[in-house]
């Protein structure tokens, strides 16, 4: 059966209808173009393009943007070459590229979170979804056990960790991506009971100075930093076994890329 560009573009925004203000869009590649496979990735590198192209895909979909800012602000670019040889691959290729950053997170439940959740092997442990978090409770570990679990079934080179590591917790508020500020994460603390936060990334003067605070208060609070990528690469893997089910017919391969910082 010939699949098309924006056939599985409609398949993937149908249930979310139309986003306004997105960045979400093919940005580039011909929409009425058939798909002979589908890549996807959460970070669309230049190595993850040629490994799409090599794997025999001509549509790679991706959750974040391709140029370095989130709305792909590329006026200071032109010039680069980096940027020059990153295009230059994309249009001598044909490759058709989408990003689905907004439609995936605006799926109820969120389709990254959902990736995370299975990907920590916590699907039975899931008390609720809040419109930026889920609400997780678990069997009594300590925030330095989680820590490691977590850094175990994500394969991560690391994770870090602040605040009481030896403070039990059951109660966990998760987070993806960039959703670690303060204005998110610290009122879940106290609205939801919370023993300990695990997110993606956020402003390290903002939810971990405020568990440092905490915990010279007494109180047994930890927050556990997973990275963005670490935390929101799931989901796209999730993404990627939801494709190959929605098309039975187009091969579709999930291209995961290697972590981006070292400890030295």
């Amino acid at each position: 059966m010939v699949v098309t560009v924006q056939e599985v573009l409609e398949r993937l925004t149908v249930s979310i209808g139309k986003i306004s203000n997105t960045v979400d869009a093919l940005k580039y590649g011909d929409p009425n173009m058939k798909v002979k496979g589908m890549a996807i990735s959460f970070m669309p590198t230049y190595r993850v393009i040629r490994q799409a192209i090599s794997a025999g895909a001509n549509f790679l979909i991706t959750h974040e943007g391709l140029f370095y800012s989130h709305t792909d602000h590329t006026e200071m670019m032109k010039k680069d070459p980096v940027y020059q040889e990153k295009i230059r691959l994309i249009r001598e290729s044909g490759i058709a590229i989408y990003r689905f950053h907004d439609g995936w997170h605006r799926y109820q439940p969120d389709g990254i979170m959902v990736g995370l959740i299975r990907a920590l092997g916590w699907e039975t442990h899931i008390s609720k979804y809040l419109p930026t978090a889920a609400i997780i409770v678990i069997p009594r570990m300590t925030a330095k056990e989680i820590a490691k679990y977590a850094k175990e079934k994500l394969h991560a080179p690391f994770v870090r960790i602040t605040g009481d590591l030896s403070a039990p917790c059951t109660r966990i508020g998760l987070l993806v991506g960039h959703r670690g500020g303060g204005s998110l994460s610290i009122p879940l603390f106290e609205q939801e009971h919370l023993d300990a936060i695990i997110y993606g990334e956020g402003p390290e003067w903002e939810t971990p100075e405020y568990v440092r605070d905490a915990v010279h208060q007494g109180r047994r609070k930890a927050l556990i930093v997973l990275g963005h990528a670490e935390s929101e690469e799931p989901g796209m893997r999730y993404l990627a076994e939801w494709l190959g089910l929605q098309f039975p017919d187009v091969p579709v391969h999930f291209i995961q890329e290697t972590p981006l910082f070292q400890v030295v």
